[in-house]
């Protein structure tokens, strides 16, 4: 007799391919409209499902956790972070909690060059000027911007995707310098030419760029505080692709309105979808809405990834992205 297949309950829309071999191998629900779904249907996902397959829209957090039927036995996110995941309730109840790491870095690591470029060349308002037939011909004074040759880049969070950022810049002729939990090797240093610095205040205000890369938990929320955003130097400019929620997004408004911050360039928020509208407005910050790794090839490969979790911990083996609270 054959087994049984596992219920899976994916709650996004995924690429074709994915949705069609999640379905050669297990018996699962998709979600056609791409509508995330509301507390009240995640909670009925969790209450049917052996397998659950959320994406950083999803909450599952000890509320949806607690009403979690016998069957469900692992959460495999379609998503580097887990912070939409409470990892230790899930944890507690027996639930396996993972992950794709790994797979958006290198599209994560050129969305943030295309900030790094984007934001002190000022192409946002190139384009707008464009756009507005504001362009009256070439001017050697018109719409001037900064080089990032020769600049000091600061990296907060030296992980996979910090490490792919500081290869990239490097090229560009940065200077790479960089904080972190742990020290990396020290070839990778060599390699890198980065200079650690064991004080992120220190760091901060030394550099002509900062980028974020580091995860949300609440040891990083509001890392860079309102506090830390002012020792930050007035020509400098700050790049997010990482979670909105490491970064004081009200006190970096403050900044910038004073003119103590040159500018921004932010794939995440703090609150999103909800973007605040003074940041919409702001000349010197260019907005992006969350697509770091928004190609077709790193979709596919998360997706690969979510299918390879699923059937290595369904054939009785440890999956290969397993997320434990001791890793947060």
């Amino acid at each position: 007799m054959p087994k049984k297949k596992p219920l899976v309950v994916v709650t996004r829309k995924l690429p074709d391919v994915v949705e069609t071999r999640m379905r050669e191998l297990f018996e699962t629900r998709l979600n056609d409209t791409d509508r995330p779904l509301s507390q009240a249907e995640l909670v009925e996902a969790v209450k049917t499902a052996d397998v659950v397959v959320p994406t950083v829209t999803d909450r599952i957090d000890s509320a949806v956790l607690s009403q979690a039927g016998p069957n469900l036995r692992l959460i495999a996110n379609f998503g580097n972070g887990v912070d939409n995941i409470d990892v230790v309730t899930a944890n507690n109840r027996g639930i396996t909690v993972t992950n794709t790491p790994g797979v958006l870095t290198e599209d994560t690591a050129d969305m943030t060059m295309a900030l790094m470029l984007g934001v002190p060349r000022r192409i946002a308002e190139g384009i707008k000027a464009m756009e507005h037939g504001e362009w009256a011909g070439w001017s050697p004074t018109w719409m001037l911007g900064h080089r990032i040759w020769g600049k000091r880049l600061g990296i907060v969070g030296m992980g996979r995707i910090g490490q792919a950022v500081a290869r990239r810049a490097k090229a560009f002729g940065m200077s790479i310098h960089y904080h972190n939990r742990r020290r990396v090797p020290e070839a990778t240093e060599e390699a890198l030419e980065a200079t650690y610095w064991d004080s992120l205040d220190q760091m901060l205000a030394r550099m002509d760029v900062v980028s974020v890369h580091c995860p949300h938990t609440p040891a990083t929320y509001h890392l860079l505080s309102a506090r830390r955003l002012k020792l930050m130097k007035p020509e400098a400019y700050l790049v997010n692709t990482a979670r909105g929620e490491v970064i004081d997004e009200a006190a970096l408004i403050r900044q910038l309105e004073a003119g103590q911050l040159a500018g921004a360039g932010l794939d995440v928020f703090e609150h999103e979808p909800a973007v605040n509208p003074k940041l919409v407005a702001s000349d010197k910050v260019v907005l992006l809405p969350h697509m770091g790794s928004a190609t077709i090839e790193g979709r596919i490969d998360m997706g690969e990834k979510v299918i390879i979790n699923i059937k290595t911990f369904m054939d009785g083996h440890r999956p290969p992205d397993r997320v434990l609270p001791s890793m947060l």
